[in-house]
């Protein structure tokens, strides 16, 4: 089987921050990234020890996010510099990875 190198991003966020909207945006309308994933956490906290949770007697609008992405390294590399001024600093976790080809 063959395959690309390309570039892995994982970025965590919360609902509250309401980034979600305007980065898919740049991530499908302006780059047009290879490959996108949101996943809606249940619990996490950050470097602030704040936990962010629900339960089942509440609805939290503030839970995690992790927004994943790949596509070729130096696209990745142009990206991330973009985001920089988007996404706050630690946030943002990145590897090198392969996809398989058709």
């Amino acid at each position: 089987m063959k395959s690309n190198d390309v570039t892995m991003v994982r970025i965590y966020l919360t609902e509250a921050e309401k980034l979600l909207k305007p980065l898919l945006a740049k991530l499908h309308d302006e780059e047009k990234v290879q490959g996108v994933t949101v996943f809606r956490g249940v619990s996490g906290f950050g470097r602030s020890g704040v936990v962010h949770s629900t339960t089942l007697l509440d609805l939290s609008l503030d839970l995690p996010m992790v927004i994943e992405f790949f596509d070729e390294p130096a696209k990745i590399k142009r990206i991330l510099a973009h985001l920089s001024t988007m996404i706050p600093p630690g946030h943002v976790v990145s590897w090198p990875a392969k996809v398989n080809e058709k």
